[in-house]
């Protein structure tokens, strides 16, 4: 099928022109005729086409010459030749000089529909590959890594200096917390963003088959392996593999791994020769490293070349300041993937939202919206909407958190003045009172610990701490 609305520059001699201008004009396309190559040149510097079609035997210079010309000076994508059976020899030259593919003559009406459909289709999906690389370039740069809160900050600012380095990268982090955002982050901010980005989950593959989907294998290699298949290292060969759940990678893969790291090369499975790549790795578990090293299950020497340089991501519920934000972009993604008119959150459901501990992170968050968006009716998603477990969070009463493994005393009394700020949306006094501190204590510490909550304020937060109004900031019907 060929696309339509295309525009052709057609160079052919008197005898055939008007001929093949009718015969491209059946399919659809819009034709401008030449004389000759002067002409064409002069056409191409004033219009922008889509194809240009060349007769190989042009007076002058020939074919060859033109196509050279407007490879050099102008943009057009697609050359075709149309060539006499005696003009073979002239049509091969321009394809050297950078012409797509040529007809002999006399022309069949399906080849030519075939011939100059397929360059048209092929230019149209380059043109929808460019334009996806662009969306996810735009999609990963910095500005879409949430960071309202100190920890995702601190993230920010470790991705943009490690971004252009080829050091190794160990990410860390509890499952959901958005691993796979860091390291795409990472790749497309650096400068082997044009190259391929390549993932693989090492806690989804057999044991017996990780070897072969990262270093490929040889054809026999063996049962079932019908030829030679590269493995995601060579996909990867000048951009970045990312390994996810590095942690549950076998002993013996993570030997092979070891060397790669070090030394570069590989040999595929069943094979004999080295192969080369540049690649960067990076790498992320939400696994006990050390602790797996004490049980013998992964190689200190490994985990030292893995972890040149660590991000720890924080989990979601150390990050309540960035929840408003990401709630609003996940609804807009959600909406529009789903052909759904934009929905908005009351003040009171992003309280809830808030107030939650989140075991399963952004990715259970995202769950959470996505199921809400699709299966409530209208424009504000209320408190109520959303599953029972979140919904509750937002008439209960502020909550001491629990104990964690590894947390600081500081980091406890931070997450305690930051979710008692959320629960009484903002207003300090009540705060304070709730924590039995005094308003000046309380306000010292929110400003050492810079907690940010991005909500109602002061006395209107303790009138409207009951009610479903929309939540303030980006719009005039105030929701998030």
């Amino acid at each position: 099928m060929i696309p339509e609305g295309k525009q052709v520059l057609l160079v052919d001699e008197e005898a055939h022109r008007d001929g093949v201008q009718a015969a491209l004009r059946t399919l659809g396309l819009h034709v401008s005729p030449a004389r000759d190559g002067a002409a064409a040149m002069e056409l191409a510097a004033r219009e922008d086409f889509d194809m240009a079609i060349i007769g190989a035997g042009m007076a002058g210079d020939g074919a060859a010459n033109l196509v050279s010309r407007l490879r050099a000076g102008t943009s057009i994508p697609s050359i075709l030749v149309l060539a006499g059976p005696e003009e073979v020899r002239r049509a091969i030259q321009a394809l050297a000089q950078g012409a797509d593919d040529y007809l002999v003559r006399p022309l069949d009406a399906g080849e030519v529909r075939t011939r100059v459909g397929r360059l048209l289709m092929w230019q149209d999906l380059d043109d929808r590959v460019l334009d996806l690389q662009k969306e996810l370039t735009r999609k990963y740069l910095l500005g879409n890594l949430v960071s309202r809160s100190e920890g995702m900050r601190r993230v920010r600012e470790q991705v943009l200096q490690v971004a252009a380095a080829r050091s190794t990268v160990l990410i860390l982090g509890e499952s959901g917390v958005g691993k796979e955002l860091v390291a795409k982050a990472i790749h497309f901010n650096s400068p082997r963003r044009g190259a391929p980005f390549i993932a693989l989950n090492c806690s989804a593959i057999p044991v017996n088959l990780i070897e072969s989907e990262l270093f490929g294998h040889e054809r026999g290699a063996f049962t079932g392996a019908v030829g030679r298949q590269k493995g995601k290292f060579e996909l990867a060969h000048g951009g970045t593999i990312f390994l996810d759940e590095i942690g549950d990678m076998d002993l013996q893969t993570q030997s092979k791994l070891l060397r790669v790291l070090e030394e570069r090369e590989f040999m595929r499975v069943g094979g004999s020769r080295t192969v080369r790549v540049d690649v960067r790795v990076l790498a992320a578990t939400n696994s006990d490293l050390e602790a797996l090293i004490a049980r013998r299950r992964f190689r200190e020497d490994l985990y030292f070349r893995l972890k040149v340089i660590a991000i720890k991501v924080p989990p979601l519920r150390e990050r309540v300041e960035d929840i408003p934000d990401l709630a609003r972009i996940f609804l807009e993604q959600i909406c529009r993937d789903n052909s759904l008119a934009r929905k908005r959150l009351t003040a009171k459901a992003v309280r809830a939202l808030q107030l939650y501990p989140w075991p399963g992170n952004v990715r259970e968050l995202k769950n959470v919206l996505e199921s809400t968006a699709i299966t409530r009716p209208g424009d504000l998603i209320r408190s109520s909407d959303l599953p029972s477990v979140v919904a509750d969070q937002a008439g209960a009463k502020p909550a001491r958190p629990a104990a964690r493994s590894g947390a600081s005393l500081l980091e406890m009394e931070r997450d305690l003045i930051r979710r008692t700020l959320v629960q009484l949306g903002g207003n300090r006094t009540h705060a304070a009172r709730s924590l039995r501190i005094g308003v000046r204590t309380l306000q010292r510490k929110i400003r050492a610990y810079d907690i940010k909550v991005p909500y109602l304020r002061g006395r209107r937060a303790s009138r409207q701490r009951s009610t479903e109004t929309p939540s303030p900031g980006s719009s005039s019907d105030g929701s998030a």
